[in-house]
């Protein structure tokens, strides 16, 4: 982040979409492992697996340290404010400010992660000023690259970023959509 990057709000909440995305709370701890223990959270994502309710804590606190340093922003997906049904990240790095997202299984199927990726992208633009939002996809996540398409994010062309996340090789895809 660059010096001249403004920090972010010690709270958040965004409204769009039929969708409230909000800060996680300590109430939120125990319905975490619901939404992020799961093979394919698992596979797809960096988030830790097995996701237990330590691992719930690790992530609150993880998500309010990198609020505080002005790095990323990670918010409970809702439909009311209430329940969390997954998550939403905004992420701001050298190679763009990223967006990412995990819906828990239960909650699939009804346009959770493009909604709150439509909101997210709108606060990036209005609020942060940023130009464009990217999303770091694997070609083979059918899933997300179903979400970046019916977001409007076009393939860039950029190398492709190559890892290894818990024992396992990736290649990610590099998503845009600006302004």
């Amino acid at each position: 982040m660059s010096s001249t990057a403004s920090s972010l709000p010690a709270r958040i909440e965004l409204t769009g979409e039929d969708l409230v995305l909000r800060d996680w709370t300590e109430e939120d701890l125990a319905a975490m492992p619901d939404l992020f223990d799961h093979p394919d959270i698992a596979y797809w994502t960096p988030i830790v697996s097995p996701f237990d309710a330590e691992a719930a804590r690790a992530r609150l606190a993880k998500a309010r340290q990198l609020r505080a340093d002005g790095t990323t922003v990670l918010l409970a997906v809702t439909v009311d404010g209430g329940a969390p049904l997954g998550e939403v990240m905004l992420r701001r790095a050298p190679e763009g400010t990223e967006i990412g997202y995990a819906i828990g299984p239960a909650h699939r199927g009804q346009g959770l992660a493009a909604r709150a990726v439509r909101v997210m992208a709108a606060y990036a633009f209005e609020q942060l000023g940023v130009e464009q939002v990217i999303l770091e996809l694997e070609a083979d996540n059918a899933a997300s690259v179903g979400v970046a398409v019916r977001t409007g994010f076009s393939l860039l062309d950029v190398p492709l970023i190559e890892g290894e996340e818990k024992g396992r090789p990736y290649v990610l895809q590099t998503w845009g959509l600006n302004r």
